[in-house]
Order: C-alpha cells, then structure tokens, then sequence
C-alpha cells in the first residue's frame, strides 16, 4: 500500500461524522489479550472499523481498549478544528499519545525543497506555522516532512545544501515549541524520484541541521527496499531518530505477512531503551474482522520477546 493510498483514505476518512463514543461490545473480541504492549505502537484510522464502526471517536477507544496506547493520522493537518479538538480530548480521556502528523504540502512529482526557490520554501514555512497550531490543539511532538523530487537540473550537493536551509528555518519556528520534525526517506519503488531515500542520507542532513527539532523518521518498511540492514542501520543512526514506523514487506502489511524478522528487530529497539513510538503505517493483509484480529494477534506475537 502506497503513501497516496493511505493519505487517499486518511482523507476520505476526515470527511465522516463523529457521533461520540459507541460502546464496544466485549463479547465479541472475549479472550482477546488487552494488556499494555512493551513497545508504543500506533494504529490510525480504519485499520479496526470492523468491530469500532466507522466513527473516529469509537476506534480511537477500541484502539485504547485493546492495549495501543498511541495513535497517527497522517492527515490531522487537513481535518475541522471541531473534530481536531475531539479527537485530543478523546487521546486525553484514554491515557493516548499523538503521533505523527504529516506537516506541510507534500508535491510528489516535483522538486520542492530540493530547489532552493524562494517560493516553495516560504509555503513550506507557511506550512509548518499552520502544522505548530495544530500540534498544540491535539498535543503532537512529531510531523513529517517529506523533503520532495530530485531536481534533475542540480548536482546533489546543491540540492541538499537547499535542504539543509529550509530545514534550519523550519527548526527557527520548531524550536521554541519544543516540536521535531522528522524526515521520511522513501522506498524508490513505491516513491520513484524522491529526492531523501536512504538513513544514511537522513542523517548526514539531520547532522547539518544540528536541531533537537530535525530528526529522523525511520520507516522501517521503506528501509527493507531502499538497502535492508535494518539493525545496522538503527544502531548507525541511533542519536537522530526520534520515531519508527513499522510495515512488512511485500505488502506493507502487518509484522509476520512478510520477510522481516520484527520480533528481532522489536526487541533490538526495546533493548536500546527506546521509549517513543512506532507508527504502525501499513495495511491490514484480510478484510473485516478477521484481518484486525489478524493484526492484533501479529503485534502481541512480535512483541513477545520479555
């Protein structure tokens, strides 16, 4: 499942009503394990409307029902101020994190960033001030920023030179709210052209930058395309990632549909005292309610590892 797809359904998503809670009929997931995980995994929304229906405020409490204890929504920046405002007070009621939010106006097909004009920085900068409000109302730490497509008429260096100064503006405004922008490099299969694809990458710029503001979003199922090596790469860029996001590959499904070994790779994280999210940005591999049984049971299988 692409990132459009998901910002697809994320959007089709906000447009739904928000009745309040419905209360959750226990019977039906009776034997279901609801303890607290030992790492902080988020769902977003639809991956458990099966059982929660389709009213947001109803699957954020099955998600807290049912031992996650955090949440993401790629597309919060894009959602009324009334169901923004629910949404936080539900998080509050039920001992939740927010996670990330993606930040700015992301222009799949064309440098942004990248360029050094004038213009896309400034709407870029205009869009994160918006995202800062937004971060306060629902009580974010953490956006995306997903610096953009290769300009093919720049050498490299120029190109991250631009970024370099976009991101140190953006942390100018970051910094004094105490926020962080984390930088989401892209698998080239999925994201053909990107211009941020690899960790090494992400944290020679997030060294550049030099902010508590500017870190890392370490996707793990972008990573297993883009050059494996996950718990290398982990431990190579370990001061710079404030944020993990979890999908199996093929598929960009739920842990254990696909070839990576996460119970390893959980525990890795665990034993480094990893104590932030993992955003569970990835698809269910059944529909309805089997398929979100399905992924609870592969998240409580995974971590199993204490």
């Amino acid at each position: 499942m692409s990132r459009r797809t998901f910002l697809k359904n994320s959007i089709a998503a906000a447009t739904l009503p928000l009745f309040g809670f419905q209360s959750i009929d226990r019977n039906r997931l009776e034997g279901v394990n609801n303890s607290p995980f030992n790492l902080n995994y988020a769902p977003h929304f639809g991956m458990f409307k099966s059982h929660a229906g389709e009213d947001l405020i109803s699957q954020l409490d099955f998600m807290a029902e049912y031992g996650f204890k955090s949440f993401e929504d790629n597309e919060m920046r894009m959602r009324p101020k009334a169901t923004q405002n629910q949404i936080a007070a539900t998080l509050i009621k039920n001992g939740m994190t927010m996670g990330v939010f993606v930040g700015h106006k992301i222009d799949w097909d064309q440098p942004n960033l990248t360029s050094g004009n004038e213009d896309l920085r400034n709407e870029f900068l205009a869009d994160i001030r918006s995202s800062i409000e937004v971060a306060k109302r629902v009580n974010a730490k953490w956006m995306t920023v997903v610096p953009g497509y290769v300009d093919l008429k720049l050498q490299e260096g120029y190109q991250t030179a631009h970024l370099i100064e976009a991101l140190r503006r953006a942390c100018d405004l970051l910094e004094p709210e105490g926020l962080v922008m984390v930088l989401e490099p892209l698998n080239p299969r999925d994201h053909a052209g990107q211009f941020l694809s690899k960790i090494p990458q992400a944290y020679e710029i997030c060294r550049a930058v030099d902010s508590p503001s500017c870190k890392i979003l370490f996707d793990i199922y972008h990573q297993q395309i883009t050059e494996g090596n996950i718990i290398p790469n982990i431990d190579n860029s370990w001061s710079e990632i404030a944020y993990f996001q979890i999908g199996d590959n093929p598929g960009r499904n739920e842990p254990t549909t696909g070839e990576l070994n996460y119970q390893n790779i959980f525990e890795h994280i665990h034993a480094k005292g990893y104590q932030g999210i993992l955003g569970m940005e990835h698809g269910n591999s059944e529909a309805g309610k089997r398929g979100e049984l399905a992924v609870m049971a592969a998240y409580r299988k995974v971590d199993n590892f204490l």
